[in-house]
């Protein structure tokens, strides 16, 4: 049986299981404790980032896009992926922005609201790292390790300044979603997309079952907190993506929020990975952080780190968009699509760099 190797309360962990889930694909679920990191994840991957994929051939598999990719070739029915170019588009797009994007108010509610909070997730990070030692243990181990992952929160570019604008931006996302989910089951109809799993991440493992985050989401968005059950659930999807490639009304004010915070810093750190190169003309792996940018979120400018490797996932969108192009396809109603959404022509131009993935390390393409 396949094994997934992860944490309940991981973000990564949670796409990669609901899909696993959605899919029917059985596999058994292997904490990772810190003997695991140790003496299988760091030896066969390389890397410390969970969550991990063992085949039952003993293929193991790193990166919640890659587990998917590579098992879609093996589960083809249902495809997480669909056909018609105006959906694959817009499911590619917001795969990055669920992964990426939304990271911001997942580390924003799991680590600024410590009266609720810490107790629950140092808990969970100590029972993690040594699953048999009393609480009061599990919870001094998981304060030490926890602090590791709080220190990511400046870097996101959360600060006292725009907390209020990330909680207003989060609010309307819930409430956007709120709707649409009334309407639809998931993001493109009646089976989930690959969309819908890049959302998964954030709004499970962090801003549904964290205490304050959570108690938000049952209040704003019941509906989005039953698509997370549903998602969560081992009842296999076999419903149908929306007819005609349509892109339901309701999902545009998300495309659009995507387009009007997340799309700027997405060009913007082509652009400084691009003077990164220039200044370490003898690097192949792209370092995890190579300085600071501005960024908007409601109207409030902050300073957060160039994180590179997002470029990686960003390729995705804009290979599919520019393999459109043809006889065979008509574009003006992809391109009505990016304009209504404010994306406009941004995916017509190459990205400056191109990264691939090599040894579960992210470097620039032919080096």
């Amino acid at each position: 049986m396949l094994k997934l190797y992860g944490s309940r309360f991981s973000l990564y962990t949670g796409k990669a299981r609901s899909y696993l889930r959605k899919k029917g694909i059985p596999f058994e679920e292997v904490t990772s404790t810190l003997s695991v990191y140790k003496n299988f994840i760091i030896p066969r991957t390389g890397v410390r980032f969970i969550p991990v994929v063992q085949t039952e051939d003993d293929q193991v598999i790193q990166d919640t896009t890659v587990i998917i990719d590579t098992l879609e070739t093996q589960y083809p029915e249902n495809s997480v992926y669909p056909v018609t170019p105006k959906q694959k588009l817009a499911s590619l797009l917001l795969e990055v922005y669920g992964d990426e994007w939304l990271l911001i108010p997942a580390m924003h509610y799991r680590w600024n609201f410590p009266e609720k909070n810490e107790t629950f997730i140092y808990g969970e990070f100590g029972s993690m790292v040594m699953p048999k030692a009393p609480r009061f243990i599990q919870r001094f181990l998981g304060k030490k390790i926890g602090n590791k992952f709080k220190g990511f929160v400046p870097r996101l570019g959360i600060t006292d300044q725009n907390i209020p604008a990330i909680e207003a931006s989060y609010e309307q996302l819930l409430q956007d979603l709120n709707v649409h989910f009334s309407k639809h089951d998931f993001l493109l109809g009646g089976r989930p997309s690959i969309a819908d799993f890049g959302f998964m991440g954030p709004l499970y493992a962090h801003l549904f079952r964290d205490p304050a985050p959570g108690e938000l989401m049952h209040r704003l968005a019941p509906e989005v907190c039953r698509w997370v059950e549903r998602m969560n659930s081992n009842e296999v999807a076999t419903g149908e993506f929306l007819a005609n490639d349509e892109i339901p009304s309701t999902l545009i004010p998300v495309l659009k929020r995507m387009a009007s915070e997340h799309l700027p810093v997405l060009l913007d750190t082509d652009k400084k990975l691009s003077e990164w190169r220039e200044q370490n003309p003898d690097k192949i792996e792209v370092d995890r952080v190579i300085g600071t940018h501005r960024f908007s979120v409601e109207g409030s400018e902050n300073t957060r780190a160039v994180l590179p490797h997002v470029l990686w996932m960003f390729r995705r969108p804009i290979d599919y968009y520019q393999s459109l192009r043809g006889p065979d396809y008509d574009m003006a109603e992809v391109d009505t699509m990016l304009d209504q959404t404010g994306f406009g022509g941004a995916l017509t131009q190459d990205l400056s760099n191109k990264l691939v993935r090599s040894d579960n390390k992210i470097i620039f393409e032919n080096s």
